[in-house]
């Protein structure tokens, strides 16, 4: 589908640039935003890597642990039917921590491994848990503290102050939370 989008896109620049009088200018700005891309992208995998390798350091150090004990009066709420010491909570809580350090892409392979974690409990493979739909929608709602990925981005592209989008961050992804949680467990009754 996406495919499609893109496609559109680069079929109405080209007939819109060629209409104008503008298609030196169209291909200048590909050729432009190829190269943005790509400057971005390298100055992203100092960032990633560091994050993913503090993430690794935290789980092997037992920090993961020491977070999913202090948030387990959160999780019995919100997963009522995971046990407490299930590897589930330990892999969500690593999940919700590089998600809020605003490294979602060292967060994705976290959350894939506790969804997994999560099938474990499954009784009924083919349908989702109200666990399973509860962390979806806090994934989902990409709860970040510190945006380091935007904020890299930001940086790569020459923003004078980057650090400027921490505060709507913070509120527009408390607010995405906040109404998360309250949707699932509104649809978990209905269901």
């Amino acid at each position: 589908m996406f495919g499609y989008i893109w496609l559109f896109f680069i079929i109405s620049a080209v007939i819109i640039g060629g209409a104008t009088g503008n298609i030196a200018a169209v291909g200048q700005a590909a050729i432009d935003s190829a190269r943005l891309a790509v400057e971005i992208v390298i100055s992203l995998i100092g960032i990633m890597a560091l994050w993913l390798g503090i993430m690794k350091l935290a789980e092997a150090s037992g920090l993961i642990e020491l977070i999913a004990k202090l948030i387990k009066p959160i999780t019995k709420k919100l997963f009522p039917d995971v046990p407490p010491e299930h590897p589930a909570i330990g892999n969500i809580a690593m999940n919700v921590s590089a998600n809020s350090l605003g490294v979602t892409n060292a967060a994705t392979p976290i959350g894939i491994k506790a969804m997994k974690e999560l099938q474990s409990l499954n009784k009924n493979k083919n349908t989702a848990t109200n666990a399973m739909c509860t962390f979806l929608a806090i994934n989902t709602a990409g709860v970040q503290l510190v945006p380091a990925s935007i904020i890299a981005v930001l940086a790569a592209a020459g923003a004078k102050n980057p650090m400027v989008i921490i505060g709507p961050t913070i509120l527009a992804t408390g607010i995405a939370l906040i109404t998360a949680i309250i949707a699932v467990k509104l649809l978990e009754r209905r269901f």
